[in-house]
Formats: C-alpha cells, structure tokens, sequence
C-alpha cells in the first residue's frame, strides 16, 4: 500500500510517499499563494492509495482530495519517534510558527506547546530579519556564529524588531552581532517553551529553522540533553501524516 502524507505549511508544501511503511520519494515546494494548488501537483502524480494531510491546510486538503487529516501534533510526534525511536521531545521551528512536543513511549504526545499566533522566532521572522541585515539566510546564520557576543535585542515582534535592527544598522552597529543578538533571542525563547513541557533529551529539531546551523548550534547549547536534526528536517510532519494512514501497515525500519 503506497500513502501519501502533505503537511501544507505558511511556507511549504511537504510531501512524503510510503510504500509499506517506508519512504520511497519525498518533495518540498514553496507553498505561493496557492498552497492547495501546490498540493494538487503532488495528489496528480495519482503514485498513492491514500492520503493523510496535516498542518494548517489539512482540513481544505480533506476537502479537496478526500483521505484523512491528522493534527501537526500528532503527525510530528509519529514522524520523530520512527526516524528516532528514542527521541523524547520535539520541536518544529516552522515558517510561522513553533512546536514543542514532550513524547512518551512510542512517541506518544505528553504534552505540547505551539506559537501559531505570532511569527516571533519562526521562519518567516529570520527572513524579515535578514533582509533588514542585507543578508540572505544563510549569511545571517553564518555571520552569527562567528560573531563574539550578540547585540541584546528589546522585542520579538516582527515589526517592531525589524525596526530595532535597522535602526543598530544606522547607528553603525556590527551586522554579525545583529545576526547572533537576534538568534540568541529565539533561542532563548524557545528554551523556555521547551522547559515549560518539561522536554528531555533526545530533542529532534525538524523543520526549515532546523537548517540554519546557528540556530541548532544555540538550541544545543542551552538544551540539556542530545538535539538530533533529521537529515532533511522539513519532511518529518509529512512523514508522520503518512505513517498516521489507518489503514497502513505498521511501519518497518529496515
């Protein structure tokens, strides 16, 4: 039996094909300002027996191309747990929001946070903050890891802190320890919202965010126990969508 996962994000759409529990072909594409028709695509490869969406356009994937839909809870809890059986908490730094799970046994969810109200410390907060910098992303996490030590910044909000940022840039402030100030402060954030669901180690990092090797480098530093990334870090909700499929096999890891 072939499934289907979607986790169709702010940012991306993920998919991830399973043939009898294993992945056999996975895609990301920016979602655009269609994310349904960015779905479609993948759907229209007709590769599936079923489908299991998630994230904040499952119910219009339900909708649209029938099959089932599982929280973004659930679906990064499955995911994590069968790429790292023993993984005890995660987290998804998404394009606009952020997830902290604490896991149990067989990557059942204990208990969770989600910041999907604010962009503060997402995807999309970097990509703001990057181009006030004049830095791509990936300049930006370059820079902050070289820096020494990281200008203190006041707010999260994005537009108030893209304010702040430009105004330290006018007043000749060093651009690397911007960078380093800005993604201290997501992490500090972050740490906080994983010690409030009493998150033990191993800590799966999944998610865009997951990419950027400062902010991994930061997390795990404050973070006390083993922070493991997946090798592609976005696919890991769409993974669990796929896993989730009721009427899939149990999934084998070998």
């Amino acid at each position: 039996m072939r499934v289907l996962g979607l986790d169709i994000g702010s940012r991306s759409v993920d998919a991830v094909w399973l043939q009898d529990g294993r992945i056999v072909d996975w895609e990301v594409a920016d979602s655009g300002f269609d994310p349904g028709s960015v779905a479609a695509v993948f759907v229209d490869r007709g590769a599936h027996d079923a489908i299991v969406s998630t994230g904040y356009g499952r119910h219009g994937a339900r909708e649209r191309f029938g099959g089932t839909a599982v929280t973004e809870i659930t679906a990064y809890g499955a995911g994590a747990s069968v790429l790292f059986p023993d993984a005890a908490s995660v987290l998804d730094i998404g394009g606009q929001d952020t997830k902290v799970i604490s896991l149990g046994p067989s990557g059942k969810v204990i208990d969770f946070e989600m910041n999907d109200k604010c962009a503060a410390g997402t995807g999309k907060f970097l990509e703001v903050m990057a181009r006030a910098l004049g830095f791509t992303l990936g300049e930006m996490a370059t820079a902050a890891m070289i820096a020494a030590s990281g200008v203190a910044i006041s707010s999260m909000c994005t537009v108030f802190a893209e304010s702040e940022v430009t105004g330290l840039v006018h007043k000749g402030e060093d651009r690397a320890r911007i960078a380093r100030g800005l993604h201290e402060s997501i992490a500090k954030r972050t740490l906080g919202s994983l010690k409030r669901v009493s998150a033990r180690g191993p800590l799966v990092f999944a998610g865009g965010v997951a990419k950027n090797p400062a902010m991994v480098a930061l997390i795990a530093e404050g973070f006390a126990g083993e922070v493991l990334v997946p090798v592609e870090a976005q696919i890991v909700g769409a993974f669990g969508a796929a896993l989730s499929c009721p009427q899939d096999p149990a999934p084998r890891m070998t």
